[in-house]
């Protein structure tokens, strides 16, 4: 994880059971394209065959037809031949149907093929950039799908632009998906980061996974699909085993059922079920799929209950990184067994690079189980480009390029000798028409002044923070592997020392990440109106042509979640490693607590952070901490009580009330910070999908450990013994009074920040404070705490408010509480 940001970004989008595709469809018979070929293949398929014809009436610009010399149509099929494109090319098919379009592109780079690198679109939308085939892959097809929104009128054109020497493609498949095949997102509710309209986006197939089963090959699959068994994905195997196959047919086309061409009966006659003979541990059944970092990925889910022993036996839920995602119920919606259907979802992933599903048991279920049918992962993709399938030598075009050229020469000599003569009727001494030089340090073409494909900053940026882009590959030697200390949701993060000495984090944007400009451009808002000892402090940025670079200061000991716990990604779980004393822990929770009351309480316009977590609480030298990452904060008028905005933040630490209510309020990081608590006092992951159900997530299992007055046993071992009873008990609470459901039962911030004070007081009842500790020399504590006697909730609006170890806490008493 990152030591200086990590952006974990959640989105889950709740469908109901959905809707079944056309039972009206025919599988059509366009366009199946056997490229670089005159001659047809026919491919047989489950109900028929698929014939794919030769390209040569599509006529591709700027290819040639290539072959293989050493295979037979007969043993090789559409991979013995293929177009190669040395410029770019298109395809262009006719569309006589509104729709959603399955585009598969069959790569088989044989001998004269090897090393191709290139881009290919369909639609004006981006479906591969910088593509090449890895020659330990090249002993098989490569097939990439995808489905691509398409309008009646318009063309399909494929373009195949190479990104090197040439292009190639061995065989195009492109025809429509029934109706209500994909779902229309504007028909739903939306619990997201980013509404995306699945109707207006292409997705990208990553996995199709058939559960229970074996592999399923495209001549029995009713859409030519591939799926793979699920067995290599299973994070405990002996939690789960395969159901025997169903004998009988799945009851298809009921009413908001499935149908075949949503899966194959193959799909839905097998499936994965609890291990009977591991019930007792009520372990969820878990599946960990590889997926790209920081990207929104459409999940459907197939069920079909064909393990149930009696009716209405079966009700678990289904979960996605570990957060509830759906109870699914079959018999709720049907009244006959074994009537399959689907669950989808839209999920941005964590930052892993993997996504884990699991189905596990209810309380309230007869049969104490849980089952899966199949699984597909989809990966968003909304990147237009503008490419031309045809670069044509227009001899106007040169024409009027060589005249406009001429113009220009002409108007420049001009202009040059009308400043001449102004300047010879000038006394030297006041002579001042040449361009004034720009002292900034940053170059003139920024994304201040010039439109980027990514976009513009806005024109009240602070631009006194610019840095340029030479300072910052002299700081981070031209970004140096080794100098990267980690990366989130907006890039890698590199270490780094500016020409003057200081110590830097360089936070620079990447392409396809969770985060772009909108998180960059509220960073820079934000923190350059803002300081804080306990806030990380905007050092400067960069935005120079096509760059978004955040500079921050360095925070030498890192995260506070690593200081907490490690990940072990290979045993697939994690471990305490804290070697933090109890005290240290106190003061890191009690900065943290300060930079967020300053956030709340202490500004004109309140700030909400949105994403408090502890891989954004950052630790000096000194352990010091700082709160980071704002690029998904918000702030607004201080007599709101709620901000309205899509849901945001990471998993483990969202707010329960938010999710539901959409609604964020300064209570919603409250209890995010609850969840950082009970990380700091037990050093464990906010969600880890490998412990049994009832405590995968750690603000549920604290709470229910906090309820029966037992918290002492779920704390850090390395702490056992070294905690004051009293101050391990006032923390317990704090952290339970920030966890409760409703925001209206939690406290602000200021109560958090005195009740820790207080649970530090509690463990060292005279303990001088240290000259690096809680001190704000630009903020004065304005509340008389002296002679205290009764301690009841305190509303404070100050310009910054810090509660440190003064001599109010000298004064209290072990048995006082606030």
């Amino acid at each position: 994880m990152t030591m200086l940001f990590s952006f974990l970004t959640f989105s889950l989008l709740f469908l109901p059971f959905s809707i079944s595709s056309s039972p009206n469809y025919i599988f059509p018979e366009n366009h199946f394209i056997n490229c670089g070929s005159d001659s047809p293949i026919v491919r047989n398929r489950r109900g028929g065959s698929t014939t794919f014809s030769g390209d040569l009436n599509f006529n591709p610009h700027h290819s040639d037809s290539v072959k293989d010399l050493t295979t037979t149509p007969e043993s090789a099929g559409i991979y013995q031949t293929a177009r190669k494109f040395t410029k770019s090319g298109s395809y262009n098919l006719p569309i006589d149907e509104n729709g959603v379009y399955m585009v598969r592109l069959h790569f088989f780079p044989f001998v004269s093929l090897f090393d191709a690198k290139f881009s290919v679109s369909a639609s004006g939308f981006l479906l591969l950039s910088n593509f090449s085939i890895p020659r330990n892959l090249t002993t098989s097809p490569v097939i990439k799908e995808f489905l691509v929104p398409v309008l009646k009128g318009r063309n399909l054109e494929i373009i195949f632009r190479p990104d090197s020497s040439f292009a190639f493609v061995n065989a195009i498949e492109a025809f429509v998906t029934p109706q209500g095949f994909i779902p229309n997102s504007n028909d739903t509710t939306h619990v997201t980061s980013s509404k995306n309209d699945l109707s207006s986006s292409v997705l990208n197939v990553i996995h199709r996974i058939n559960v229970g089963g074996s592999n399923i090959t495209d001549e029995t699959d009713t859409m030519r699909r591939k799926w793979v068994a699920d067995d290599d994905y299973l994070l405990i195997k002996r939690l789960a085993m395969n159901h025997s196959i169903y004998s009988d047919e799945p009851k298809y086309d009921q009413v908001g059922g499935a149908t075949q061409y949503d899966a194959p009966d193959l799909v839905y006659k097998t499936a994965k079920e609890m291990n009977s003979s591991h019930v007792e541990t009520q372990s969820n059944i878990t599946w960990r799929f590889d997926v790209k970092r920081n990207a929104t990925f459409f999940v459907r889910l197939h069920f079909c209950d064909i393990v149930s022993v009696q009716r209405n036996g079966t009700v678990f839920n289904a979960y996605i990184y570990g957060m509830f995602g759906k109870p699914i119920s079959p018999y709720d919606r049907f009244e006959q067994f074994a009537v399959p259907f689907y669950v989808d979802f839209v999920v941005d992933s964590d930052g892993s690079g993997f996504m884990n599903i699991s189905v596990g048991p209810r309380n309230d279920s007869k049969s104490i189980n849980a089952f899966l049918n199949g699984v597909e992962i989809m990966e968003l993709i909304n990147d237009r480009v503008e490419w031309s399938g045809e670069k044509k030598n227009n001899v106007w075009i040169i024409v009027g390029s060589v005249v406009g050229g001429v113009v220009l020469i002409s108007v420049s000599v001009v202009v040059i000798l009308c400043c001449l003569k102004q300047r010879n009727a000038q006394p030297v001494e006041n002579s001042s028409w040449w361009p004034r030089m720009s002292v900034n340090a940053g170059s003139s073409e920024d994304r201040t002044t010039v439109r980027t494909p990514i976009g513009s900053t806005t024109p009240d940026m602070n631009l006194g923070l610019k840095i340029s882009f030479a300072e910052i590959l002299h700081a981070t030697n031209k970004f140096d592997p080794k100098f990267m200390i980690g990366e989130g949701g907006f890039g890698k993060v590199y270490k780094g020392t500016l020409h003057n000495g200081v110590k830097v984090a360089v936070k620079r944007s990447e392409a396809g990440h969770g985060q772009g400009l909108m998180e960059f451009q509220t960073e820079i808002m934000l923190l350059s109106k803002i300081r804080h000892q306990h806030l990380v402090s905007l050092i400067g940025y960069c935005d120079e042509r096509y760059e978004m670079i955040l500079v921050y200061e360095f925070m030498a000991k890192g995260t506070l979640r690593e200081h907490l716990y490690s990940s072990n990604e290979d045993l697939g779980k994690s471990s305490s490693r804290s070697e933090l004393s109890w005290d240290q822990r106190l003061q890191i929770c009690i900065g943290a607590a300060n930079g967020l009351q300053y956030l709340h309480a202490g500004l004109r316009e309140p700030i909400i952070h949105r994403d408090i977590k502890s891989t954004n609480i950052l630790l000096d030298e000194h352990y010091v901490a700082k709160v980071a990452d704002f690029g998904l904060s918000k702030s607004g008028q201080p007599e709101e009580t709620h901000i309205v905005t899509d849901v945001k933040g990471s998993f483990g630490y969202l707010d329960p009330e938010y999710l539901k209510s959409m609604q964020l309020t300064q209570k919603s990081d409250v209890y995010s910070f609850g969840v950082v608590l009970l990380e700091v006092l037990c050093a464990r992951p906010a969600v880890d999908n490998l412990l049994p159900r009832n405590q995968m997530n750690l603000a549920e299992w604290g709470l229910s450990w906090l309820k029966e007055n037992q918290i002492e046993k779920i704390i850090d071992p390395f702490l056992v013994g070294k905690i004051n009873p009293n101050s391990l008990r006032k923390f317990g609470e704090t952290a339970e009074k920030c966890l409760q459901e409703n925001g209206t039962d939690r406290p602000n911030m200021m109560d958090v920040l005195w009740d820790l004070n207080y649970a530090r007081q509690l463990q060292h009842p005279t303990m001088p404070q240290q000259s690096h500790e809680d001190t704000n020399s630009d903020v004065s504590w304005q509340m008389a705490l002296t002679g205290i006697n009764r301690l009841p909730s305190i509303n404070v609006s100050t310009s910054c408010v810090s509660v440190a170890d003064s001599e109010a806490f000298s004064e209290l008493k072990i048995d006082e509480t606030r």
